[in-house]
């Protein structure tokens, strides 16, 4: 049965509108966990020791933050197959010559195609450069995120890349939420409107978010 309703177009199409619907929780409880560095280093790593001690002592350290990262992992990589199977399949079912010149993809999809690319590529580095420290750009301190981040984005590569990918997600989600809510039969005549307006404030407010933080640290407001 599982098998049968993942074969199919629309099972496919509800795993990447579930799969995003996971991940955009998790972005906007991500943004709102970004902006405590405008309260400074000790509330900033605070709150980064925290997240490792969620649920204890019911849960051990950093139980709880790896089970949020094999969640993401697992929606990551079904949104991913799932796209990549859809448009694949779509390929497929074009014919294989046309009368008249070949239709170009909507903007949307192909906002969605790159945007994708670009957010999958961007969750290495950020993971290699704040996780990790692999390819970070000052001397990586374990403990301080804090001073990670204003190391980050104190150099120009960083910035550019934080904020090209922070631009790609805002109309990742504007076109994603939309497209989610109509898979999931959330979308009818009267309610376009109110979905659309979401989905628009949603990326806006993410993208707004998420850039604050290395424009805070350009500007001088975090340091």
């Amino acid at each position: 049965m599982a098998r049968t309703v993942w074969d199919s177009s629309v099972g496919k199409k509800t795993v990447m509108a579930v799969s995003g619907l996971i991940m955009l929780l998790y972005l906007i409880v991500h943004m709102i966990g970004n902006l405590k560095i405008f309260f400074g280093a000790g509330e900033f790593n605070h709150y980064a020791h925290w997240l490792r001690t969620v649920g204890e002592p019911f849960m051990h350290y950093e139980w709880t933050l790896w089970l949020v990262r094999v969640v993401l992992v697992v929606a990551v990589v079904a949104h991913a197959v799932s796209a990549y199977q859809l448009s694949r399949r779509d390929i497929r079912a074009r014919p294989s010559k046309y009368v008249h010149k070949k239709p170009r993809a909507s903007y949307a999809t192909r906002t969605m195609r790159w945007g994708g690319i670009i957010l999958g590529l961007f969750i290495v580095w950020h993971i290699l450069d704040l996780t990790t420290g692999t390819v970070h750009s000052g001397g990586f301190q374990e403990g301080h995120p804090y001073q990670n981040v204003v190391d980050t984005f104190s150099t120009w590569y960083g910035n550019v890349i934080y904020i090209v990918a922070m631009l790609a997600l805002g109309l990742h989600v504007r076109h994603g939420f939309w497209s989610a809510a109509q898979t999931l039969g959330a979308g009818s005549r009267t309610r376009d409107r109110a979905l659309k307006t979401i989905a628009n404030v949603l990326a806006l407010l993410l993208t707004a978010g998420f850039i604050a933080v290395p424009v805070g640290v350009m500007t001088g407001v975090v340091s």
